[in-house]
């Protein structure tokens, strides 16, 4: 208790209680913490010296939130004891906040930093919530983006605070704000100075001795009811805000996620009760949900997964930690244009070369556009606006990426193309720097054949737009030394991405999982199924948009590319897939090459804003007069990836569950609500209900959905892709 909370009363008898547990980096509602909390709570509110109670932090932050890692331990398998253990525990927190919030002594919360999901929670219970200036602070609720809602009064305590209305928002959609945004929605009442925080917070505590939460107001007066702001959930207003919000939800998320409709019904029947019996409806919700299987796959790979892979937790050892100071960018166009930007962005000094220095100029210029957004929408100072552009230097001389760490190139995907700028580029660079390939198919090891330093060749694939995209795919040549890699892993942690780390293949993971995708979508064109089922079908499994409209984003042009050097390389083991007919009808008969030509699977209006679906598919490929369920088609385009994946498990392609359940999320936006392919197959489904769904489809539809024998032996072992 007294590594994790301290308190000191001054003349007034104010106290300040400070959370600053020893036994990590962040404060966290660990067990520890909130048995450590109520004991403080209960020993400042029992002293009669004691008239009020700062809340502060000794560390940067507030309270990050809810000990997830140890929540998740806590769960033993039974499911009757895991509900009473979860239970029991929520329960301790919700009585220990209504202590603070009840026993007659005003609290107040000093948010000096970040306060997200339970910490805010905490401050939700205090009478008063004063928040630091502190630009780097954030307020909200994430547990939704985890398949969870808050348990620790977040959801009756914000609605009583602002509204149903207001609250809504914040608890489904996982909004972070900074303070002042979080003043303006009533998260905080007040935000001052850093060093004006404490005394602010006192002199609080001093005006206000008899402090008493609203929706609490009848325990001092019987006479008087609270009144939930907005109008009550019975009053035809709200009512109307809780089927638009119904609605909403629906079309946004297709049914597919639990927390969202979970947090609809906590607050619709909490707000109809005392703040005790709603707390446990809340209680009682947060558990169902925290006992799913979405939850453990949510948690596990939005969690556990994603900090593993930031903190790099699986970085070769014995490498000395890699700081870059300049990069070479090899060819402008969208994907070298957006490298150049995320590496500027983040400090790095840039060469950006393209065979023309118009060329070259645009790559820098996409650039400009996107720091002018950002500075019109107050996210970032002209000044430095400018500094980060000028960290980027337009050229067409390969003489200038001397003193280049590493050099990434984003050229056309042709092998001839990239062995030409490698040689060039390694007669320049020093003779330690690394050499990347942003290739989305290419091998790397025939790359690196280019190369002079096949040990310092790398893939480095990342995903378009790369401003927005968060997955970075780094790629293992046959010669890729374990110093490349952890070098290369440190810069994209210096950019503030998200590595995988895969084995050489031809389209590696990511490209190679996410074609069967799209792909598939044809064969169910080709097999008469309905475009537009097909389309709606992909969307209601989760999935980003339809595999039709994705062809024509990505291209049918690059497709069939890709598929004629394919069949090239493999000649007679090349397998003919069902949409090879289609791709070839569409590039080849039709010219319908894709989106940025106007036409493919869509026809699109002169801006490319709006489409439709090309009438002429029916001439080439008829509707069947009976179609399938919707749900069938759904297994087809998400069963069919699965499968592919585990090909890539089975050839040690992607060697890490959690880094596989990454990167089909991050990568090409696989159903997020499964947390992931392998949590799809293992959790969700489970691997035995997989296997039968797999073996049927491979009965009745082709041999693209056979299983490699390793995931029967692991069902056949009970044994877990996760170890």
């Amino acid at each position: 208790m007294k590594n994790i909370f301290s308190y000191e009363i001054d003349a007034d008898g104010l106290a300040v209680l400070t959370w600053d547990d020893q036994n990590g980096p962040v404060n966290s509602l660990s067990q520890a913490a909130m048995q450590a909390l109520s004991v403080q709570v209960d020993e400042l509110v029992a002293n009669a010296d004691v008239n009020g109670v700062v809340l502060t932090s000794g560390k940067t932050d507030f309270v990050v939130g809810a000990n997830l890692k140890e929540i998740l331990t806590m769960q033993t398998g039974d499911y009757d004891k895991d509900v009473a253990n979860t239970m029991g525990f929520i329960r301790a927190i919700h009585a220990t906040m209504r202590k603070m919030e009840t026993a007659g002594k005003p609290f107040v919360a000093a948010l000096n930093g970040t306060a997200l999901g339970g910490g805010l929670e905490i401050a939700l219970a205090c009478h008063q919530r004063i928040a630091a200036a502190n630009g780097k602070a954030r307020f909200g609720f994430p547990e939704v983006n985890l398949g969870l809602l808050p348990g620790g009064g977040g959801t009756q305590r914000l609605a009583r605070m602002v509204g149903v209305e207001k609250a809504l928002p914040w608890l489904t959609q996982a909004t972070q704000v900074a303070p002042d945004a979080a003043l303006n929605a009533g998260l905080v009442d007040q935000v001052v100075a850093p060093e004006e925080l404490i005394a602010t917070a006192k002199q609080w505590l001093k005006d206000n001795p008899q402090a008493i939460q609203p929706w609490d107001i009848s325990l001092t007066d019987r006479k008087k009811k609270f009144r939930l702001p907005g109008g009550e959930v019975q009053t035809p207003k709200v009512s109307q805000v809780f089927m638009g919000a119904e609605a909403m939800l629906r079309k946004k998320t297709q049914g597919n996620y639990l927390a969202p409709q979970k947090i609809l019904e906590v607050l619709f029947e909490g707000c109809q009760v005392p703040m005790d019996a709603a707390l446990e409806i809340e209680g009682r919700g947060f558990t169902q949900l925290l006992l799913s299987s979405q939850a453990k796959a949510m948690v596990r790979t939005f969690f556990t997964a994603l900090q593993d892979a930031n903190k790099l937790k699986n970085r070769p050892q014995g490498v000395d930690k890699a700081r870059f100071a300049k990069v070479g960018i090899l060819g402008a166009g969208m994907m070298g244009a957006g490298i150049a930007y995320s590496s500027a962005m983040s400090g790095i000094q840039v060469v950006l070369l393209d065979s023309t220095q118009e060329s070259a100029d645009k790559g820098k210029a996409y650039s400009e556009g996107l720091l002018n957004k950002r500075v019109s929408r107050g996210r970032m100072t002209e000044e430095k606006a400018q500094g980060v552009l000028n960290l980027i230097k337009p050229t067409t001389d390969y003489t200038d990426l001397e003193g280049c760490e590493l050099v990434i190139e984003a050229v056309f995907e042709d092998r001839a193309i990239k062995a030409d700028v490698t040689a060039k580029a390694e007669a320049v660079i020093a003779e330690n720097a690394i050499f990347a390939s942003n290739t989305s198919t290419l091998p790397i090891t025939g790359l690196a054949q280019a190369s002079k330093r096949p040990d310092q060749f790398i893939g480095l694939h990342f995903f378009s737009p790369v401003d927005k995209m968060q997955l970075v795919e780094v790629i293992l040549g046959e010669q890729t030394s374990d110093e490349t890699l952890a070098k290369s892993l440190d810069y994209i942690q210096q950019i503030r991405k998200t590595p995988i780390t895969v084995n050489d293949s031809r389209g590696f993971y990511t490209s190679r999982v996410f074609k069967t995708y799209v792909l598939e979508g044809m064969a169910l064109l080709k097999e008469g199924v309905a475009p537009a089922l097909i389309e709606n079908a992909g969307r209601m499994a989760g999935m980003p948009v339809g595999p039709l409209v994705l062809s024509d984003e990505v291209t049918l042009e690059l497709m069939d590319r890709i598929a004629t050097q394919t069949r090239k390389d493999l000649g007679d083991a090349y397998v003919e897939h069902p949409a090879d007919e289609v791709v070839n009808f569409m590039v080849n008969e039709v010219n319908r090459i894709g989106k940025k030509a106007g036409q493919g699977f869509y026809d699109y209006s002169d801006d490319r804003r709006d489409k439709k679906l090309w009438s002429g598919l029916a001439e080439r490929f008829p509707v069947a007069a009976e179609q399938p369920e919707v749900e069938y088609v759904k297994q087809r385009l998400l069963a069919v990836q699965a499968v592919e994946t585990l090909h890539c498990v089975n050839e040690n392609v992607i060697t890490n569950a959690m880094e596989a359940d990454i990167g089909s999320i991050f990568g090409w936006g696989f159903a997020p609500h499964t947390g992931g392919v392998i949590s799809y197959v293992e959790t969700i489904l489970g691997l035995d209900n997989f296997i039968r769904l797999a073996d049927e489809l491979a009965e009745n539809v082709g041999q693209r959905y056979a299983l490699p024998a390793l995931v029967r032996d692991k069902a056949a072992q009970g044994e877990s892709f996760y170890g």
